[in-house]
């Protein structure tokens, strides 16, 4: 599995970790589009909706805790 961190491609966390689909698409952060994880880390998706670094580092512990 990989780790849980900022910089981790959506594709692997989807695929590790299924629950994070529900996770951010309640935070409105896209990780699927038509079936597929998007391109891109999860620093990046939370980017494009206006996440800053305390907001990105609060999903990852939020994550993590959930493992």
């Amino acid at each position: 599995m990989t780790p849980i961190t900022k910089d981790i491609y959506i594709e692997d966390l989807v695929r590790d970790y299924p629950f994070s689909v529900r996770f951010l698409s309640e935070r409105g952060v896209k990780c699927i589009a038509c079936g597929e994880p998007i391109w891109g880390t999860l620093q990046e998706a939370a980017r494009e909706k206006d996440f800053d670094d305390e907001a990105i580092d609060q999903l990852v512990e939020e994550l993590r805790a959930m493992e």
